[in-house]
């Protein structure tokens, strides 16, 4: 049993016909049919079955079928890498990271990027995160930052991160150094969306605790929802690292919030149905090594 005759036989499957499978394979049918018929010899099995409606696989081959699309695909994985370790790795690799994130990271990224890798090129895409996980999974981009991601069996997740929720407020709330989460809902609120995860992990968590919260105004960003803050308005609910988004000379109150302590933590995404490049490794490394937050 060679990769070849397995290469042969899920083509068959795949196609319903020996004649169908040939044209693929750019062979003759034939040629096909002997190498199926040494792997059924080699095996003591019959794999495959003409029906009416064409060629369909026995239940040791629909067995074989999916052993057989696993060594192909770990093999052609093995020639790609093997391949990618001639030369330096070249071409251009795409990375969705939220806008504020962008903010502190993307020149840093980009600057190890240059010096690591400088026969490729990077691009950095700014997003909010449900819009980059989306573009993820649909092959837009080939790497995500994304915040509190929703779990998905098509994307892996790689905690990057810790990033703890903190009450901001203008500079006349007075507030104390930490504060229990229910207590938010004695505050008046701008906040993102519903579809953004710092609402929804704040209004989880808040619910959890028999409380409710006081929404006067809903933004898009946690740097509008800052600017909101400065301007005196209302307070509203960020994660600690966004603090560097502040304005600068504009002061501000700050309260960590604790029972429980919420937070919105960052991940790498990485797709689990294409496979990973030298080049996407490398910028993964180089990705793992940012300052997420002052003091990295």
């Amino acid at each position: 049993m060679d990769l070849k005759q397995l290469e042969y036989f899920s083509r068959v499957v795949e196609e319903g016909s020996f004649s169908k499978a040939a044209v693929a394979l750019n062979l003759s049918q034939p040629s096909v049919s002997r190498q199926v018929n040494l792997l059924e010899q080699e095996l003591g099995q019959k794999l495959l079955e003409r029906t009416a409606r064409g060629v369909v696989a026995t239940p040791a081959g629909t067995t074989l079928l999916a052993h057989a699309r696993n060594m192909l695909n770990s093999a052609a994985q093995a020639i790609f890498e093997l391949k990618e370790l001639r030369n330096e790795p070249t071409g251009n690799i795409i990375v969705g990271m939220p806008n504020r994130l962008a903010v502190v990271v993307a020149v840093p990224l980009i600057t190890a990027f240059r010096k690591a890798l400088p026969f490729a090129r990077i691009s950095v895409v700014e997003g909010l995160s449900p819009a980059l996980r989306d573009q993820l999974i649909e092959g837009n981009t080939d790497i995500a930052l994304l915040f509190a991601p929703k779990p998905t069996p098509l994307l892996s997740y790689e905690k990057l991160h810790h990033d703890t929720l903190m009450l901001v407020a203008p500079k006349h709330v007075k507030l104390p150094r930490s504060m229990h989460l229910k207590s938010l809902q004695n505050y008046e609120l701008v906040l993102p969306s519903s579809s953004q995860p710092i609402r929804s992990l704040v209004e989880q968590a808040l619910v959890a605790t028999g409380g409710k919260l006081n929404i006067v105004a809903e933004v898009g960003a946690v740097q509008t929802a800052l600017r909101v803050v400065e301007s005196g308005m209302a307070c509203s609910v960020i994660p600690k690292s966004a603090l560097i988004l502040k304005a600068p000379g504009v002061d501000i109150q700050v309260a960590e919030l604790t029972h429980p302590v919420v937070s919105n933590d960052l991940y790498l995404a990485l797709p689990k149905s294409r496979p990973l490049s030298r080049l996407a490794r490398e910028t993964c490394r180089l990705i793992r090594e940012l300052p997420f937050a002052p003091g990295d």
